[in-house]
């Protein structure tokens, strides 16, 4: 029987090796914008900007959403019409941006890869970093989960099929040998909406679920879940993206001087985050229970907070495992998708060295 352990050292395969090849560090016919003067001149010159940003109600989303409760968005780009549009997993947020609905989004590395290879590298890039870790598999403790052999015949839920937590989930299963149902074995995994696990959960309806924070906290101190695994025990350092920035290529092309207000903000957050935790916690919750009518719990949002780092840096290197991971998979075709261009971080790094920052390391 594969014990918990083992369950740990074969889910992390092949995190520790890359077998898609990184890429520079811009994408063709992007250039880097400076973070000041031009970029206003330019700006005005064209009419306001109509911009549109996607995130989630999630902890793991908090550089969002301390920006937007800070105003820093607007501060950082005042002749622009901001619009801000909230979903529950990734892969429906890059279907809006595939629509027009959506320029920049903060989502997770599996659905930018799949969205980037869906569109043969046109419709997207990733320009930063936002998250690491903030993920756990969280198991109900009359399920008798203790090693991999009893996830056979289990109900399991991932927010989206895709998501990133959906492709970990899934890879793992991989891993130790068990298949899900719709490849003719006993494993079901079930898409739910992130606040409806906590209820499915307590009726005894799923045993598990892979989820990001504040969902994995929730079910751990409010549903008596427990945590089978930390994701972050499956990477070199305990590090690995959860959220990444993503624009559209053809905002990046039109309007690179508004992707660069936008890091800008980003930026002022995740330093706001990382000096004032406990202040960038209360907006963070307040924004969450702005957004779902639900309160958040003091105790969960702690919790939250402690599985997680905010971060510019990209973590190009575990991008592209899970991008392998997904692969295997199944989700990105019949042969390994060219990734060359999927990263472009000539704005990131113009906005890092107008903070006096140093550059994200090459991938």
């Amino acid at each position: 029987m594969t014990s918990r352990r083992q369950f740990l050292r074969f889910c992390i395969g092949a995190a520790s090796s890359v077998v898609l090849a990184a890429c520079g560090r811009s994408a063709a016919g992007i250039s880097g914008v400076a973070a000041s003067g031009a970029a206003s001149a330019n700006q005005s010159s064209r009419g306001a900007a109509k911009l549109t940003i996607g995130y989630f109600p999630n902890v793991t989303h908090a550089p969002a959403l301390v920006a937007v409760a800070q105003n820093a968005f607007a501060t950082a780009l005042p002749a622009a019409s901001l619009d801000y549009k909230t979903f529950n997993a990734g892969p429906a947020l890059v279907e809006a941006l595939f629509a027009g609905a959506v320029d920049v989004g903060y989502v997770g590395p599996s659905p930018a890869i799949n969205g980037y290879s869906q569109s043969k590298g046109q419709a997207l890039r990733i320009i930063a970093g936002a998250m690491s870790g903030g993920a756990s598999f969280v198991v109900r403790p009359a399920a008798n989960v203790h090693s991999a052999a009893d996830l056979a015949g289990k109900k399991l839920a991932t927010p989206q099929l895709g998501n990133t937590q959906d492709v970990a989930l899934r890879f793992c299963l991989q891993q130790n040998g068990l298949k899900t149902r719709d490849k003719s074995g006993t494993v079901d995994v079930v898409p739910t909406q992130n606040p409806d696990m906590v209820n499915l959960f307590r009726q005894n309806q799923i045993d598990g679920a892979w989820v990001p924070e504040p969902w994995a906290s929730t079910l751990v101190l409010q549903a008596q879940g427990e945590v089978f695994l930390d994701e972050r025990s499956l990477w070199p350092n305990g590090k690995f993206s959860s959220v990444c920035v993503i624009a559209s290529a053809k905002l990046l092309s039109a309007q690179p001087e508004v992707v660069g207000g936008v890091l800008r903000a980003h930026l002022s957050a995740i330093d706001f985050i990382n000096r004032e935790p406990e202040q960038a916690k209360r907006l963070a919750g307040d924004q969450i229970t702005k957004l779902t009518s639900q309160p958040m719990p003091s105790n969960v949002l702690d919790r939250s907070f402690s599985t997680q780092d905010a971060t510019y840096d990209p973590l190009a290197a575990s991008i592209l495992t899970g991008a392998d991971h997904a692969f295997a998979l199944g989700f990105l075709g019949g042969s390994k998708p060219d990734l060359s261009g999927l990263f472009d971080f000539s704005l990131l790094d113009a906005a890092l060295a107008s903070a006096g920052l140093p550059a994200v390391p090459a991938s």
